[in-house]
C-alpha cells in the first residue's frame, strides 16, 4: 500500500485517530448497552429525517459514481496504472476476482439470494405489478439486480481507484484523508483530515457489524430449520463470539495466508452449490427469467435509479433501497482499501471493467438461479417459500433447497458458505480498520488487529440485543450519511489529480504519439 516506512519511525504508529475512534466505538457500545431505548429513539428519529429529506442524495450520488467510472474507463485516463507504469498485478486474475467476491459481499449471496427476490415477488416494489404474477417475478429480479449490481460496485470502485492511485502511484499513506488534498490542501494533515479518517473508521465498523449480524441470523436460522437447534439471541451471540475469534486469528495470519485461502475455498463451494441449483432446478425458467429481467433492469435503469418513494413508500425504501445504498457506502473505505491493496499494477480501465462487470454478473446469475427457483416453486408447484421467508427471512434459502434433492447436504454447504464469507469479510475488514487507525501501516501490530476484531464482534452483539435486524439497518443508514459527502469529494479530487498525471505531461504525450506505447516509463 503506502511506501515503506523509514527504520527511524515505527510502521504502526498509533495517534489521535486510533484513540479517538476506539473511544467513540467504546462509547457507542456503552450507550447501546446501558441506554438501549435512548439509542433506538435517536437512531429512528435520525433515520426518518435523513431518508425523508435527503434520501435522494443516496440515489443521485451512486448514479453519479457510475457515470464517473464510465468516463474514466473509456477516456485516456483508463490506461493509467494503479502503480508505476512498469508495475504488474501481484495476484492472478482468478485469485483477484475470488478475493473481491468473497471478502466484499459474499455473505449477501446466501442471506439475500432467495429472501429478496421471493419477498419482492410476493409484495412487488412500488406496486409495479400484482403480487405473484409473471410481471411480479420480473420486477422482483429487476430490483434485486438494482440492490446488488452496478450501483453497489460503482461505490466500491470509486474508493478503490482513488486509494489505489493515491497509495501505489503517489506513494501516500493508505488513508482516506490524503486523497482529498486537491480539495483541502494542507488541511488534510490537521484536525479536519483526522476527523475524515475517524469517520471512515466509524462508517466501516458499522458496515461490518451489519454483515456480522446478518451472518449470525442466517447461521442461526439454518441450524434451527435443518437440525432443529434452539434459536434466539443467545445462540446468535455465541455464533458472533466464535466467528469473531476465527476472523481475528485469520486477520493476524496476514492477507496472503488468511484472506486468500478463505476466499478461494469459499469460491469453490459457491461454484458447487450454484451448479447444483442451476442443473437440478428449473434451468430453462431461470435463463428465461434472467433474460427478461435484465431487459427490464437496463430498460428502466435511470427511472429506477432515481425513484425516491416520495408518496408513502418511505418505509419500504428504508428497508431496502436506502439501506442497501447506505450499507455499500459504509463499506466504501474498507472495500476501497482492500481493492487497492490487491489491485496494484492494474490499469484503471481494467479495474473498472472487472470490478463493475464480473461481480455484478455473478450476483445476477446467483440471484436468478436461487431466487428464480424459489419463484418457480411458489408460482407453479404450489410452494410456500414466500410464506417461510415472511415468517423469517433466514428460512428462505433453506426452504428453497428443500425443494431439491439432498436438502440436508446442500443446507450444510450453504451454512458453511455463510461461515466462510462471514470470516473472510470480517477478516479483511479487521485488517482495514487496523490499517486506517494505525496511520496507514501496511502491517498493523497484532494487538491492534485483536482490539478491532473484538470491538467489531462486541458492537454487532449489542446491536442485535438492542433491536435485531432493524437496529443494524437503522444504524448503518445513519452512520453512512456523512460519508456520502466524502465519496463525492473523493471523486472530484481524483478527477483533478488524473488530469495532472505524469503520463499526460508534455514530455510523455509526444512519446506516446510517436511510439504507440501505452506504458511509457515514468
Amino acid at each position: 500500500m503506502a511506501q515503506a516506512n523509514s527504520p527511524s519511525s515505527p510502521p504502526d504508529r498509533l495517534g489521535s485517530v486510533f484513540y479517538t475512534s476506539v473511544a467513540l466505538c467504546a462509547l457507542f457500545v456503552l450507550w447501546a448497552t446501558l441506554f438501549t431505548d435512548s439509542l433506538d429513539t435517536v437512531t429512528k428519529a435520525a433515520l426518518n429525517w435523513i431518508t425523508g429529506s435527503f434520501g435522494w442524495v443516496y440515489l443521485g450520488a451512486s448514479l453519479a459514481m457510475l457515470g464517473f467510472l464510465a468516463l474514466l474507463a473509456f477516456s485516456r485516463f483508463g490506461r493509467i496504472r494503479l502503480g508505476a507504469d512498469d508495475d504488474r498485478p501481484e495476484f492472478s486474475t482468478i485469485s483477484w476476482l475470488a478475493m473481491i467476491l468473497a471478502a466484499v459481499m459474499g455473505i449477501g449471496l446466501v442471506s439475500y439470494g432467495v429472501s429478496e427476490p421471493i419477498a419482492h415477488f410476493a409484495d412487488p416494489p412500488h406496486d409495479l405489478a400484482p403480487p405473484g404474477t409473471k410481471h411480479a417475478a420480473v420486477v422482483a429480479m429487476q430490483y434485486s439486480f438494482f440492490d446488488w449490481g452496478l450501483h453497489a460496485w460503482a461505490i466500491f470502485a470509486v474508493f478503490g481507484i482513488a486509494l489505489g492511485y493515491s497509495t501505489h502511484r503517489k506513494g501516500r499513506k493508505g488513508l482516506i484523508s490524503p486523497m482529498l488534498r486537491p480539495l483541502l490542501g494542507d488541511r488534510v494533515e490537521g484536525p479536519l483530515g483526522k476527523a475524515i479518517d475517524v469517520l471512515a473508521i466509524f462508517a466501516t465498523l458499522f458496515g461490518t457489524t451489519t454483515s456480522l449480524g446478518l451472518g449470525a441470523l442466517q447461521i442461526n436460522g439454518g441450524l434451527a430449520r435443518v437440525f432443529g437447534a434452539s434459536g434466539g439471541t443467545g445462540t446468535q451471540v455465541v455464533i458472533i463470539a466464535v466467528v469473531t475469534l476465527l476472523f481475528t486469528i485469520s486477520a493476524i495470519t496476514g492477507l496472503h495466508k488468511g484472506i486468500r485461502f478463505l476466499s478461494e475455498t469459499s469460491m469453490g463451494l459457491t461454484v458447487v452449490l450454484f451448479g447444483f441449483v442451476l442443473v437440478l432446478g428449473p434451468t430453462g425458467f431461470v435463463f428465461n427469467l434472467l433474460a427478461e429481467s435484465l431487459g427490464q433492469y437496463f430498460g428502466d435503469f435511470i427511472p429506477m435509479s432515481l425513484r425516491t418513494g416520495t408518496f408513502g413508500e418511505l418505509g419500504w425504501m428504508q428497508s431496502w433501497t436506502y439501506f442497501m445504498l447506505a450499507w455499500w457506502i459504509s463499506w466504501g473505505a474498507f472495500v476501497g482499501v482492500f481493492l487497492a491493496r490487491i489491485s496494484k499494477g492494474r490499469t484503471i480501465r481494467e479495474f473498472v471493467l472487472a470490478v463493475l462487470g464480473v461481480p455484478s454478473a455473478v450476483f445476477f446469475l446467483w440471484f436468478t438461479a436461487f431466487g428464480g427457483s424459489a419463484i418457480f416453486h411458489d408460482a407453479f408447484r404450489g410452494g410456500h417459500i414466500a410464506q417461510a421467508a415472511a415468517e423469517d427471512s433466514n428460512n428462505a434459502i433453506f426452504a428453497m433447497l428443500e425443494t431439491l434433492p439432498w436438502p440436508t447436504v446442500t443446507s450444510v454447504i450453504a451454512m458453511a458458505l455463510v461461515l466462510l464469507f462471514f470470516v473472510s469479510g470480517a477478516d479483511a475488514n479487521t485488517f482495514v480498520l487496523s490499517m486506517l487507525s494505525s496511520d496507514g501501516a501496511a502491517r498493523p501490530r497484532t494487538s491492534v488487529l485483536t482490539l478491532w476484531g473484538a470491538l467489531t464482534g462486541v458492537t454487532a452483539i449489542v446491536l442485535l440485543i438492542a433491536g435485531g435486524l432493524d437496529a443494524l439497518q437503522n444504524t448503518v443508514i445513519v452512520t453512512a450519511a456523512p460519508f456520502v459527502l466524502v465519496m463525492i469529494a473523493l471523486a472530484v479530487s481524483l478527477w483533478r489529480e488524473l488530469q495532472q498525471d505524469p503520463l499526460f505531461s508534455p514530455e510523455v504525450e509526444p512519446e506516446l504519439a510517436a511510439t504507440g506505447s501505452k506504458d511509457p516509463k515514468m
